[in-house]
């Protein structure tokens, strides 16, 4: 509106001024009466005033943005970038926070069984098919761990041949799943066969996966005529439900509280500092006379026996390290959100850089995270509270899709800084919907993401990757920066040709370009000056810097200064060569 209004200015004077000159020197000196061929002399002088309106404006800059955020969608589409709002592309380029999952983002997603406690030992590297051969577990306790394992994960979920040039087995479905199959196969089974001896349809019942209890159950009907239910999930969720065990010699034994706080601090802690991700496959046997309200989960979930505990390993991507390390140079906070053990996710957190080991920053589980946040456990969020401590939050664990949106929302909202914070937010789940709607720009998962996910983002990461998030956030500061480039180029001009146009006016009567040669300019500058400004590669060098801010102007000092130095300059030449 400024430009347009400084441009409306000079292009009223410019024509006062030419008409104040001819009627000074036709009416008053020369003593003209007036004739109608004058008007074609008025008519010149307002298509002059018009045409310096018209240049003065950058009408340009529409043609710019659209060209630059085209050539950038089409360009992130390559680094694996879907994106579905063509403005989360240049808002990305603003991000100063980013919430990402775990699991397949800032890791490979390629789940494998690395150690297992079974029978009162703790065993390591069962990953290696000759480790996997020392197990040596009673016929029982072998038998209930192959069995609860094929049975009680999602049919879908299977390992197919490799592909061609690879060695390890393709993983179809549910990754964790994948990984507990391998483990079965390690140990000399045949998930395909125990499946075809139970068919889905002759479950007796199924309890589904869902994030608030950290657990599955599916209860079969097995040749002896017992009714067995088999579960697995969190560790220390599902063993808390234990109250007896398998022990060395396959026998079903007490498990007390001791027991469990001593598996805790010796097993399972131990895991998880080693960044697995640990699950407790537990069963339950039910007499055929005696059969439980299948309805009532919580009563039924309970009083398990504990088969084994499996410490999972999903390693960190090569790239991520780096990545995050990009972020924090680029002034980009990043946070990790998942579901997992708080030892499992401080320990990813610092493989990857989002924490290191004698820093401030804190690490929380969804309960604590909502503990902190609420002055009353079922109260509201108090934005006061929450303020207090998101500035130092880098991990939450074991946290729901809920607590991912009150975090998102929080930070969002949140005043500490002069500048509201532009938060980007990474999920694959339908729950995630909310936070990915919430978010200044969602990252839905192109492979695991489900249709929910990715109906709500923004923009859709092909290959699930962390790294093709900071693709988009070169991207989008590519997009301003050339934007910026282009209208620093088109006011220089604009400055130059506006003024020409008026001294000459004041000075020789009439401007030294004519309508046609200042259109003509202004249209071939919009358009080669778009292709060639509004379509730059991003660079390295883009990331050294911090975001501009939402609410700084598009002309910054440092351009205006650019654009004042080179326009002064240009009319001393034009000047020096008319006069």
């Amino acid at each position: 509106m400024e430009i347009l209004f400084l441009g409306m200015t000079i292009a009223i004077l410019t024509v006062l001024v030419l008409l104040l000159r001819f009627s000074i020197e036709e009416f008053l000196q020369k003593g003209e009466r007036w004739n109608n061929k004058y008007w074609s002399r008025f008519v010149r002088y307002l298509i002059t005033g018009i045409t310096v309106l018209v240049v003065a404006v950058p009408e340009g800059l529409p043609l710019a943005v659209t060209i630059s955020l085209a050539y950038a969608v089409k360009k992130m589409m390559i680094d694996n970038n879907l994106v579905r709002h063509l403005d989360a592309c240049e808002t990305m380029g603003n991000a100063t926070a980013i919430c990402s999952d775990k699991t397949g983002t800032l890791t490979t997603n390629r789940m494998t069984v690395v150690q297992v406690y079974v029978g009162e030992k703790h065993w390591k590297n069962v990953q290696d098919p000759v480790k996997a051969k020392e197990i040596t577990v009673p016929a029982k306790t072998r038998e209930v761990i192959l069995e609860g394992i094929s049975v009680n994960s999602s049919y879908a979920s299977k390992l197919l041949p490799p592909p061609e040039k690879e060695t390890l087995p393709k993983q179809v479905g549910n990754k964790t799943e994948c990984g507990l199959l391998g483990f079965v196969l390690g140990l000399g089974g045949n998930y395909g066969e125990i499946r075809e001896q139970y068919p889905e349809e002759k479950f007796v019942h199924v309890y589904t996966f869902n994030s608030v209890r950290k657990n599955m159950s599916t209860v079969i009907h097995r040749p002896d005529s017992i009714i067995r239910m088999y579960t697995k999930g969190a560790s220390e969720i599902v063993l808390k439900k234990c109250k007896t065990i398998l022990n060395r010699n396959g026998e079903v034994v007490p498990f007390s509280t001791v027991d469990y706080d001593r598996i805790i601090q010796t097993v399972i802690e131990p895991m998880a500092c080693d960044g697995l991700r640990t699950i407790c496959v537990a069963y339950r046997d039910f007499s055929a006379n005696n059969l439980p309200d299948w309805d009532n989960e919580a009563n039924v979930v309970d009083q398990l026996t504990c088969i084994c505990i499996c410490g999972i390993e999903d390693p960190v991507r090569a790239e991520v390290p780096d990545a995050i390390a990009k972020c924090r140079s680029a002034g980009i906070t990043v946070r990790m959100v998942t579901g997992d053990n708080v030892n499992t996710a401080r320990s990813i957190a610092l493989k990857c850089g989002i924490i290191s080991p004698n820093d401030n920053f804190l690490v929380l589980e969804g309960k604590e995270f909502n503990r902190r946040i609420r002055s009353t456990p079922d109260g509201e969020v108090e934005q006061s509270l929450f303020d207090k401590i998101w500035p130092q939050l880098r991990v939450l664990a074991r946290s729901s899709p809920q607590d991912k949106y009150v975090l998102v929302k929080g930070i969002i909202a949140s005043k500490n800084n002069p500048t509201r914070e532009v938060v980007a937010v990474t999920g694959d789940g339908t729950n995630d919907g909310p936070a990915l709607k919430k978010a200044d720009v969602g990252f839905a998962m192109g492979i695991q993401g489900t249709d929910v996910a990715k109906e709500a983002s923004d923009i859709i990461l092909v290959d699930d990757n962390f790294n093709s998030i900071v693709k988009a956030v070169m991207w989008g500061r590519n997009v301003y920066d050339s934007i910026a480039k282009f209208l620093q180029f088109q006011l220089t001009v604009n400055v130059v040709a506006v003024f020409c146009a008026f001294i000459g006016a004041c000075i020789v009567k009439e401007s030294p370009l004519r309508a046609v040669q200042m259109l003509w300019v202004n249209l071939i500058m919009d358009t080669l000056a778009s292709l060639a400004l509004a379509t730059e590669v991003p660079t390295e060098e883009l990331l050294t810097r911090k975001p501009y801010g939402r609410t700084r102007p598009l002309i910054s000092r440092q351009m205006m200064k650019n654009i004042l130095g080179h326009a002064v300059y240009q009319l001393a030449v034009m000047l020096f060569i008319l006069f």
